[in-house]
């Protein structure tokens, strides 16, 4: 009778209800619905899908190893500091409900009442685009081999300057195609780099190897389209080229690509115009072996200015990526940070409120490199001393913001300012080719 008494309390938990512990119809199909379904199905960059239970039960380990390591889904930006549209995090109680499901053996649980797969727009999502622009040609993607960054110079026909409201970006191969930006240029800069290859356009790492007139903005697998807000357009000069960057990452698998972007033309008045201002730090020399390299930049606002967006940028060295603001009260108010930067998950992040920052606003940004053996994507072995550039081995600082003022000229005179930041630059590159330092 002791024994029996014993036992009682281990055969009522084993025979407990299902119903208590996670199951993938109740709380898993939700979050990975949501948060990797739209790159993890048929066709798309990731390698495998999650769309059904038999495919996510097979992954179920290696879902919870990388959701715990925070390595997926793919979110550099941490929580709190800024908010962005299109988040791709998981809070902790999710991830933590993803590991009690996997260590329970992943049950289904009832599928007939889970949610349905999510569906994507096969077309245009933002209707018949005003103009569509394709790359020329195929660009082959070989099997294997390191991510390429290929930019290609598509000539447009617009006799008239317009103003953009939004673009979608279409991948003729989302297979291979990992991400992408799309520039503008009204001085035939990139068509000269572009006749020096062979191949449908021309490599460069990190910028388009040129400085761009404008920009249409970016996309990445998994990012929906969105039209900037009312009033608001990006200047697109008649007779630019547009200058679309793809990021591939081979497959083990020969592709070919040919993308295309659909524009969409402002639906109503425009009175604000969309413009860039970087914060970058041009002075790199990096010791051999150095961990914890830091460069720094700051800029005061000289009229006020609403930031759209945030775009990070460092090369294969790059760990850490901190920017604020601090308003002439002193509050101050955070713009994004990275601090395990990964060159392959660049982003754009665009904020989820536009912010609002008056004249005299200091904005800071620092970075921190690792040129020691412990960083497995330094390109020596081993580590030599490294220099500001644009080259794959070289090393940038860079962290660039999308601006709108309310009176075109304020914005004018704040790309000038910045402007004059760029002939800096200019001769940056000119000491950097001849040998840095």
């Amino acid at each position: 009778m002791q024994m029996v008494m014993l036992l009682a309390p281990l055969v009522s938990l084993l025979l407990a209800p299902i119903g208590n512990l996670p199951t993938f119809a109740a709380q898993i199909a939700p979050i990975i619905y949501r948060s990797c379904t739209p790159c993890h199905r048929e066709g798309e960059v990731a390698p495998f899908g999650l769309e059904t239970y038999p495919q996510v039960k097979r992954f179920a380990s290696m879902i919870k190893l990388t959701t715990s390591r925070r390595f997926m889904p793919p979110w550099k930006a941490i929580a709190g500091h800024g908010e962005f549209v299109g988040e791709r995090t998981l809070s902790s109680a999710e991830i933590k409900t993803i590991g009690d499901w996997v260590d329970n053996g992943a049950p289904s649980g009832d599928l007939s009442q889970a949610p349905k797969p999510p569906k994507f727009a096969a077309g245009w999502q933002l209707g018949t685009p005003d103009l569509v622009v394709e790359v020329p040609t195929s660009f082959e993607v070989p099997a294997d081999g390191p991510d390429i960054l290929q930019n290609f110079v598509i000539p447009t026909s617009l006799t008239a300057d317009k103003v953009v409201g939004a673009i979608e970006l279409r991948p003729g191969n989302p297979k291979v195609v990992h991400h992408a930006l799309v520039f503008l240029d009204s001085n035939g800069a990139a068509r000269k780099l572009d006749e020096k290859t062979k191949e449908p356009g021309y490599q460069s790492f990190g910028g388009p190897g040129f400085f761009p007139t404008g920009s249409l903005g970016g996309w990445a697998p998994g990012g929906t389209p969105v039209w900037l807000p009312d009033g608001v357009g990006r200047y697109f000069q008649k007779g630019s080229d547009i200058v679309l960057q793809l990021h591939y990452h081979p497959t083990g698998k020969a592709e070919s690509d040919r993308s295309k972007i659909g524009i969409y033309f402002s639906r109503k008045p425009v009175t604000r115009l969309v413009g860039g201002i970087a914060l970058e730090n041009w002075e790199i020399k990096i010791p051999a072996g150095e961990k914890k390299y830091r460069r720094a930049s700051s800029y005061v606002l000289p009229k006020e200015a609403t930031f759209l967006s945030v775009t990070p940028h460092m090369h294969l060295l790059g760990r850490e990526m901190k920017a604020d603001a601090t308003l002439p009260d002193g509050k101050k108010i955070p713009l994004v940070w990275i601090k395990e930067w990964d060159f392959r998950w660049q982003d754009t992040f665009v904020f989820k409120s536009p912010i609002r920052l008056p004249k005299g606003t200091k904005l800071e940004m620092y970075s921190v490199h690792d040129n020691s053996d412990e960083i497995s994507t330094n390109p020596f072995t081993p580590p030599r001393e490294i220099f500001y550039g644009e080259g794959s081995n070289d090393e940038m600082s860079l962290c660039i913001f999308e601006i709108t003022t309310e009176h075109i000229p304020d914005l004018l005179e704040l790309i000038a300012d910045d402007g004059r930041h760029r002939k800096v630059l200019e001769r940056a590159i000119e000491l950097t080719k001849k040998g840095g330092g």
